[in-house]
């Protein structure tokens, strides 16, 4: 049994756990955030806290003019927080930009915020950031989705297909009604044409069944030889 034992193993050696830390502590400081399990947040906080720590002194030792001569920044604690945080620009962050945000806080300077169980395997988790880049927030936060609202939605998209409907039956009205005129006209075109027609035919042959009046040149000669 474990009694009295201050810290948590996290299933790892020492070695692994040491630099899990590192790596942990260098994202924090270079994205002001993290998102992992809520043990590790917890084992993560003091960790982290201690370098901010030590670059507030190195921050102060520079204003009070307390670093050997011919220094203008505190190398020792660089290189002490050098060990921990092998990025460079992460390590320049955290002198440059970090330590004098935090230069009025005596501690406190992450958040740890409970996030529930993650799917898989039901573990809890949690974000650890920086108090002094979080963004403020005002009231309760609900984990749960906004249902969305399709009511508005659909209300709106009838109206356009009804008066389209509507439209469309006006021009099918028109299409046939000027359908009919012109079935109608032509009609009227067919059955005169024919009427005039028959008119024709019935002058024509009444002209040929008709006997011709005027006599012929071979009745006038056996006349005359008579």
């Amino acid at each position: 049994m474990r009694h009295q034992v201050r810290g948590r193993k996290l299933n790892r050696t020492k070695s692994h756990r040491d630099a899990m830390f590192c790596n942990m502590a260098t994202s924090l400081f270079e994205h002001k955030k993290l998102h992992t399990t809520e043990a590790k947040a917890k084992e993560l906080r003091p960790f982290a806290e201690s370098l901010i720590t030590k670059a507030k002194n190195a921050l102060s030792r520079e204003k009070q003019n307390l670093l050997p001569e011919g220094q203008t920044i505190d190398i020792h604690n660089r290189r002490i927080v050098g060990r921990f945080i092998r990025n460079k620009g992460v390590l320049q962050e955290l002198f440059d930009a970090i330590a004098p945000a935090v230069e009025a806080r005596n501690g406190g300077y992450t958040r740890i915020t409970k996030t529930g169980t993650r799917r898989g395997d039901a573990g809890r988790t949690a974000i650890i950031e920086l108090v002094d880049w979080s963004a403020p927030v005002d009231g309760a936060i609900s984990l749960k989705r906004k249902k969305k609202k399709t009511s508005a939605k659909k209300s709106t998209t009838v109206k356009p297909i009804a008066k389209e409907s509507a439209e469309t039956v006006e021009d099918t009205v028109e299409a046939t009604d000027t359908v009919e005129n012109v079935e109608t006209t032509e009609e009227v075109v067919v059955e005169a044409t024919v009427e005039t027609t028959d008119e024709n035919t019935v002058e024509t042959i009444e002209e040929t069944d008709a006997p011709s009046e005027t006599p012929s040149e071979e009745n006038i000669s056996e006349e005359n030889k008579s």
